[in-house]
């Protein structure tokens, strides 16, 4: 039933032009074309506007998802930038602390190796002065070696065996 209504009011402005278009008045032309357009668009109103508010419905959901989908693809790189700093934070710490602890280990070594070197540097000097005691005591041998010698070769001496074992005291203390 509504069809057929809808079908009339369409027909009517259609017959309106074809029965003024014998040359009565133009000046009030528009009064009939301005109410046929009014008709015109109720009747396009009517059988498009579901198709349209579905059509407009969909299209706002689906700006909708695409607006949603990007806050959510936002709020993801603004967590990545976030746990980004938070690392960045972290391995400024640990370098921090690498640093330090390298840098007392290099102190700890320092002082390893001072020791090590007082060490060696004591054991040097007394090796060197347990090598000049015996340079010592073997120069003291040979000085009275050749004493001796010299003294038992020459023959204008005339020594006791007592008094050339206390020549020989003499000479090594």
């Amino acid at each position: 039933m509504k069809k057929f209504l809808l079908l009339g009011l369409a027909l009517v402005p259609a017959a309106m032009f074809a029965a003024d278009a014998h040359g009565a008045e133009t000046d009030y032309d528009i009064v009939q074309r301005t109410v046929n357009f009014i008709i015109f668009a109720g009747i396009l109103w009517y059988l498009l506007a579901d198709k349209i508010k579905a059509f407009f419905s969909g299209r706002s959901l689906s700006i909708q998802a695409e607006l949603d989908k990007v806050q959510e693809t936002l709020k993801a790189s603004e967590n990545k930038i976030a746990d980004a700093e938070k690392q960045l934070e972290e391995a400024k710490k640990l370098a921090a602390e690498i640093v330090e602890g390298a840098k007392t280990d290099i102190e700890a070594i320092k002082q390893k190796v001072s020791n090590a070197i007082d060490a060696d540097i004591a054991n040097l000097n007394k090796n060197f002065d347990e090598m000049t005691k015996v340079e010592l005591s073997k120069a003291k041998r040979a000085i009275v070696s050749e004493v001796l010698e010299e003294l038992l070769k020459s023959e204008n001496i005339n020594l006791t065996q007592e008094e050339l074992a206390n020549i020989v005291l003499k000479k090594v203390a």
